[in-house]
């Protein structure tokens, strides 16, 4: 696991690392989730920081703002998300930052859904105790639709290295 990562409470002047990381064109056909412009985008942060329910923090590398993760209760389940900066990939930085949020976070279960194509997300889903439980759909506003995988976390499960 990588140590350099911490999490803390997201801070206003997160939000614009926050904005850039989910413009990148290769993050949003790897979460199949479409960007948003800085109006929409700065007001959903603001929606979610106004929200007492929702549990958001961001994601720090050795000090550097490295993306966040965040649960939320919907549709009578809490799920769970993250968005790691492109260049941050491949480093542990996810897996460290979810098993941190997991180890705080005792509502279960835990419900997130990811792009069947994602496989690095899925392998990080799976390494922090999620299984896959069903299959979703998403419409995107060009009209393509994603297949996701619902995964989900029943119980506190260690994080496993070996994945």
């Amino acid at each position: 696991m990588n140590d350099d990562v911490t999490l803390r409470e997201v801070r206003q002047s997160d939000l614009e690392t926050f904005f850039e990381d989910q413009i990148d064109p290769e993050a949003t056909r790897m979460a199949a989730f479409p960007s948003r412009d800085r109006a929409a985008f700065m007001a959903h942060w603001e929606k979610c920081m106004g929200d007492p329910s929702c549990i958001l923090r961001t994601v720090l590398l050795g000090g550097e703002v490295a993306g966040n993760v965040v649960s939320w209760a919907q549709g009578g389940e809490q799920k769970v998300g993250y968005w790691i900066g492109r260049a941050h990939w491949g480093k542990g930085v996810a897996t460290a930052a979810l098993s941190q949020l997991l180890a705080t976070l005792r509502v279960r279960p835990l419900v997130a859904h990811v792009a069947k194509h994602n496989v690095g997300s899925i392998r990080v889903l799976r390494k922090c105790g999620f299984t896959i439980t069903g299959e979703d759909h998403a419409s995107l506003p060009d009209g393509a639709i994603v297949e996701d995988h619902v995964m989900t976390l029943f119980e506190e499960a260690p994080v496993d290295e070996r994945s």
